[in-house]
């Protein structure tokens, strides 16, 4: 494993980390027993993963707490907890700033921790980016005068976001939307490494697409059924393209991470995993990394072939 800076005078966190939205009893996709998803973070841990994504609508709560036991008795100071607001324990949605300590209390309980190494506010609407308009910012520097947090930040999904919530506020993390199909917000990278912004980069297999497992014919019955045909025709035909540039046979997934890798922005990529499989798998991206060049000629296919076809996630 490899390590790559997060936040200022922090430990250096794992390339490779630990989405945990799949540890919930009820995440949305499937169902993962406790025994199973303690066994996958401890796998994780073995592995040399630090860094741990959650959030409290993950399970709701679930998530939390599992990975809260799955750590329990591990060297506090040796792993780095990332975890948001916004979305609740009870699924709805409040990103009111009078929220935000309850939110946090409830996620440190959950997750039998003092502090969190960074809370991000999880996919707010465009207005609450800015700092000058909002006392949702005052609330986070108390919270990380207090010690109950290191850094704050924000999950998002585009270059406009990014580069608001970067100009407006003293936030050190973004979560960012990244992927080869959806490279809009590589774009603020390098405001983020002058800012010394830690990049997290979430979807990075595009929902499962940039695995290789679908087609043309796939179907879903999960939160994947938002796609139209044409939607799903059109993502086969883009994978496919892909396929080509990168050459790739069984390790798509694989040139996946490592596209996200080749930035110095990120800090860490945080694939999905549903199975110690696939966590293997995900892992030995950082033994395969790519060129330069083809890191290249991938941007070169999104500028040309994707980027006016704006892509529904």
């Amino acid at each position: 494993m490899k390590y790559n800076k997060y936040i200022k005078d922090a430990l250096l966190v794992s390339e490779i980390g630990l989405g945990a939205w799949q540890l919930g009893n009820d995440s949305g996709w499937q169902r993962m027993s406790e025994k199973d998803a303690i066994g996958l973070v401890e796998r994780s841990l073995e592995y040399g993963i630090n860094f741990f994504d959650t959030a409290p609508n993950y399970g709701y709560g679930t998530s939390e707490y599992r990975l809260g036991k799955a750590l329990k008795g591990i060297n506090r100071s040796k792993i780095v907890i990332n975890t948001k607001f916004g979305h609740t324990d009870s699924g709805i949605t409040n990103f009111n700033s009078d929220h935000i300590r309850e939110s946090l209390e409830g996620s440190l309980e959950r997750l039998q921790v003092d502090y969190v190494d960074s809370l991000i506010i999880h996919n707010p609407p465009f207005e609450y980016l800015d700092g000058n308009k909002n006392d949702h910012y005052e609330i986070l520097e108390r919270l990380t005068e207090e010690g109950k947090i290191k850094a704050y930040g924000a999950s998002l999904d585009t270059y406009e976001e990014m580069k608001m919530f970067m100009n407006s506020t003293n936030g050190k993390v973004i979560e960012a939307f990244f992927n080869i199909l959806h490279q809009d917000t590589s774009r603020a990278f390098d405001m983020a490494i002058e800012k010394e912004v830690g990049i997290i980069v979430k979807i990075p297999l595009d929902s499962g697409w940039l695995s290789g497992k679908y087609n043309a014919e796939s179907t879903f019955n999960d939160i994947r059924n938002r796609w139209s045909q044409k939607d799903i025709q059109t993502r086969a035909h883009l994978v496919n393209r892909v396929k080509e540039i990168v050459h790739a046979k069984d390790d798509l997934a694989q040139k996946a991470i490592s596209f996200c890798l080749g930035y110095d922005a990120v800090s860490t990529v945080i694939p999905g995993n549903v199975n110690i499989a696939q966590l293997t798998r995900n892992v030995e991206s950082v033994n395969k990394p790519i060129s330069r060049e083809l890191v290249a000629k991938l941007e070169d296919f999104y500028r040309d072939e994707v980027k006016q076809l704006i892509l529904p996630w």
